[in-house]
């Protein structure tokens, strides 16, 4: 299983309801996120926009890839960032280390 985090950066040159609504037509809620594809955070940054992090199947990484594109690009400025979980590492070193 692989894990990205997408940065869903507010285009600031639209209002949220012209944002809302290009996602609306586009089908963005409709299919994001894709099938088998698993959202394991999703938090909002004032200022900033959104911060997602999903885990699924490598061989999903292109049909991400191609939802975003699709769908999200004109409301969102985009980016990519492989992730892992380091917590059960940073406890095993926290509890080593006290």
């Amino acid at each position: 299983m692989e894990m990205l985090t997408i940065f869903l950066r507010h285009d600031e040159t639209k209002t949220l309801d012209e944002i809302n609504q290009h996602l609306k037509s586009t089908g963005w809620y409709k299919n994001f996120p894709p099938p088998d594809v698993e959202v394991i955070s999703w938090y909002v940054l004032m200022g900033i926009g959104q911060v997602v992090t999903l885990r699924f199947p490598s061989e999903k990484l292109r049909d991400i890839n191609q939802l975003i594109e699709k769908e999200a690009w004109g409301g969102y400025r985009t980016e990519f960032y492989p992730t892992y979980d380091y917590r059960a590492i940073y406890q095993i070193e926290q509890s080593k280390n006290q």
